[in-house]
């Protein structure tokens, strides 16, 4: 198949741009649902799909399936812990009690986003992928099982983050009614120290520190329902390097390297939109929140099968309640 890829602005330069890049099953579900098993299908994808991307492309990923150490302080957080942890092993997510108030989860990992985007901008291009940044689509027509508008195609896929339902989508003259996507904002520092001087990822509730092979130290988060909001609060900067101080001490005494947010794709009903638009040529993939880079993996793996076999079905949203 040809392909073509509309991008009102760069290649992957929101929220892909702007994730720390954890890949941690063990950090975002709390029940077995399908939302669930994708999530640990996607990471256990993760080593083989690195493989094949860096021998595609020829660019260096930083990838590192390092563990996540999550922290509690009080008892009542303790047991809510460990018992998730029990929820858990049923999906096969792994974790052990190193201590009372510290769980590991060895099967977690961390991947820099920027250098998955990279690469898979070099590998798109290089398997003949037609690249259109700063060319916005302002809506999707189908009409007899095919596309018109952008231009004519067999199929075509809405992944445009956070203002996926912002672009009208028609089928055969009717207006289709998309699942409203809203940004969630989130701010994230960074610190320059040693290779190796924070470990496994550390967690704390909303709290955590993910380092790069390089030394690169990245903190966050925190989830702001404030629209399209740009402005990088100094507030909200100084919030998060006393909650990663307290992660991690000897970041209270080292300079911040820099600070930036990203907006989060969420969806009014809390449900990831992954599949097929009824039994239209389009398909959706938006809505996953934080957890877009853990999944691409299997959301490209997943579509990918279900349009090149041209089936019929949908697949059942995954849900983040």
């Amino acid at each position: 198949m040809s392909v073509a890829v509309y991008d009102a602005g760069t290649i992957g330069g929101e929220s892909s741009w702007a994730g720390a890049g954890m890949l941690a099953p063990g950090g975002e579900t709390d029940s077995v649902s399908e939302f669930a098993r994708s999530l640990v299908a996607s990471n256990a994808l993760y080593p083989s799909f690195v493989e094949e991307l860096t021998a595609e492309s020829g660019a260096p990923i930083d990838f590192r399936r390092c563990g996540a150490l999550e922290f509690t302080d009080t008892e009542e957080e303790w047991r809510s812990l460990v018992a998730r942890a029990e929820i858990q092993r049923q999906l096969g997510i792994r974790s052990e009690i190193r201590r009372p108030g510290e769980l590991f989860y060895p099967d977690d990992a961390v991947v820099d986003p920027r250098d998955v985007v990279r690469a898979l901008r070099i590998a798109c291009q290089r398997l003949g992928v037609e690249i259109r940044e700063g060319e916005p689509v302002w809506a999707l027509r189908a009409e007899r099982g095919a596309i018109l508008d952008p231009r004519p195609a067999a199929f075509a896929i809405l992944a445009a983050g956070a203002w996926s339902s912002s672009i009208p989508v028609s089928v055969d003259g009717e207006a289709q009614q998309l699942v409203r996507s809203v940004p969630v904002r989130g701010h994230l520092v960074s610190y320059d120290l040693e290779k190796d001087a924070a470990g496994p990822v550390l967690r704390k509730g909303a709290t955590y520190i993910v380092q790069r092979s390089n030394g690169l130290t990245i903190g966050g988060s925190t989830h702001e329902h404030v629209g399209f909001d740009r402005s990088v609060n100094p507030v909200i900067v100084a919030d998060i390097e006393r909650r990663l101080a307290r992660l991690l001490p000897r970041l209270a005494s080292t300079p911040r390297a820099s600070a930036w947010l990203g907006f989060r794709p969420f969806t009014e009903n809390g449900e990831a939109q992954t599949g097929r638009l009824r039994s239209s040529p389009v398909y959706l993939a938006y809505g996953h929140y934080r957890n877009g880079i853990l999944l691409a993996p299997w959301i490209g793996k997943t579509l990918a099968e279900v349009i090149a076999s041209s089936q019929t079905g949908s697949i059942s949203p995954a849900a983040y309640r």
